[in-house]
């Protein structure tokens, strides 16, 4: 029999209703037996997200306070015990002792890291648990396999933690029985026995694990979109949903603003050339998106990404071209500032680093100084409000003048290009755009790429 894994996020567990839908998903396929949960995601009752609640109650009301919002811990408390009470009482099943059991975590005396990643793993945790009862109430033979209790073993990188080798035989072996097994995804068990998170939306990641330890056939990606669309559908509404993606293609994709999943999701799934298909838990009958290893290029570009609130550092110096050192030596600049860089194409005697605005907030002053004292350049600049739209597709490798087509398009609706770099594998090139522009940019990219 086939093996297919089926990770239900956020919007597919948010509330009864979905969970059955997700149920009569998992029985309509013998071959659905691994099922890994996200967190109750937000429903028409719900003004924040069950994680956000979590995060709040585990710093006091200060996760709220970052976001300039008033809600206090024990608020975030109330919210959280009635979301799970909601779901027990309209499913139907006795959850008494899973409502004490997180009213205790929810008390937990832990303290620091380990207290936030404690806390906020709960959502998956108890999503778990509250779905594997409704299953067996149905008559489904559905276990419970906890991380902590199937080997999922994480780096200490608290907030940000990294499955182990030892992971994959553990689930290989612990995952190996009849039965739909229910796993919650978000988190492990580090060496040391605490509880650690992986980094936001880390259920896909739980998913993309698993399905690489058993060796699946199919990782099936339920969320509540009908697949990955050529561009956000929300900006251009006569979007199509593209029905095959190769992972090099998704993961362009997904770096620059598709947020379908998360794309470190796919890299174990790749190592295996296990297919990901991301369907829509509210439209099971639509078949989604098949991200595979190779496909048959049949357009030019597949996809259009857009980025906004981005920044460039703009640097210009005789001879950088040829001062062997000179990129490393600005980036390593920019990593001691924690700051990400996105792109930074260059010519001989200049260079820009693209960032996130909000990774400048604080440091730019600093950032710029340190440049100056080690660099020593002629010119530099920082510019704000700048947005990437990416053209993505390995259509456009042997594709003659769709950077000349695009550009000129742009040009045709006098959009001034900051910034153009493509990528070496010519399947991405990448339009610097100001953010006030972008909303008219993308439609003229799809327009001139996409639409047929």
């Amino acid at each position: 029999m086939n093996k297919i894994v089926s990770k239900f996020g956020g919007s597919s567990v948010a509330n009864a209703r979905q969970i059955e839908k997700v149920r009569q998903i998992v029985i309509s396929d013998p071959a659905r037996r691994l099922v890994v949960v996200s967190a109750p995601g937000k429903d028409e009752t719900d003004l924040e997200k069950v994680t956000d609640h979590l995060f709040n109650i585990a710093t006091d009301g200060g996760h709220f306070r970052l976001k300039g919002k008033t809600l206090t811990a024990a608020q975030s408390f109330e919210s959280v015990m009635a979301k799970f009470a909601s779901l027990v009482k309209d499913l139907g099943i006795d959850g008494a002792d899973i409502l004490r059991d997180l009213e205790a975590d929810l008390n937990s005396p832990i303290e620091g890291q380990k207290r936030i990643d404690f806390f906020a793993s709960r959502g998956e945790h108890y999503s778990a648990k509250v779905i594997q009862r409704y299953f067996r109430a149905t008559g489904i033979d559905a276990r419970l396999k906890l991380p902590e209790e199937i080997g999922f073993v994480v780096s200490e990188r608290f907030g940000d933690a990294k499955v182990l080798p030892a992971t994959y035989a553990n689930l290989e072996q612990s995952l190996d029985d009849d039965g739909v097994a229910i796993i919650p995804g978000y988190y492990g068990l580090t060496l040391k026995g605490d509880i650690a998170v992986l980094s936001r939306g880390g259920s896909d990641l739980t998913g993309g694990e698993v399905a690489y330890a058993v060796k699946a056939d199919l990782y099936e990606n339920w969320t509540d979109t009908n697949g990955v669309y050529q561009v956000d559908p929300r900006q251009i509404a006569d979007a199509a949903v593209i029905p095959e993606l190769t992972y090099k293609e998704i993961r362009l994709l997904s770096s620059k603003g598709f947020n379908v999943f998360h794309f470190d999701a796919m890299v174990s799934c790749k190592k295996r050339q296990i297919p990901i298909n991301v369907r829509n838990t509210n439209n099971p009958s639509a078949p989604g998106t098949m991200i595979v290893s190779a496909r048959e290029p049949h357009e030019t570009a597949v996809g259009i990404a857009r980025m906004d609130g981005l920044a460039f550092i703009y640097i210009e110096k005789d001879m950088i071209g040829e001062t062997i050192g000179f990129t490393k030596d600005l980036l390593d600049i920019f990593k001691d500032y924690n700051i990400s860089t996105h792109h930074y194409p260059s010519d001989r005697d200049d260079i820009a680093v693209i960032v996130d605005q909000l990774d400048l907030r604080g440091k730019t002053d600093g950032l710029l100084d340190d440049i100056r004292r080690s660099l020593n350049p002629d010119v530099l600049e920082v510019n704000y409000d700048l947005s990437l739209l990416s053209p993505v597709g390995i259509g456009m490798k042997d594709t003659p003048g769709v950077l000349a087509r695009a550009a000129g398009a742009l040009y045709q609706e006098s959009i001034n290009i900051e910034i153009v770099d493509q990528g070496p594998s010519q399947m991405c090139i990448h339009f610097g755009i100001h953010e006030c522009n972008a909303a008219k940019g993308l439609e003229t990219l799809y327009r001139t790429l996409l639409k047929k």
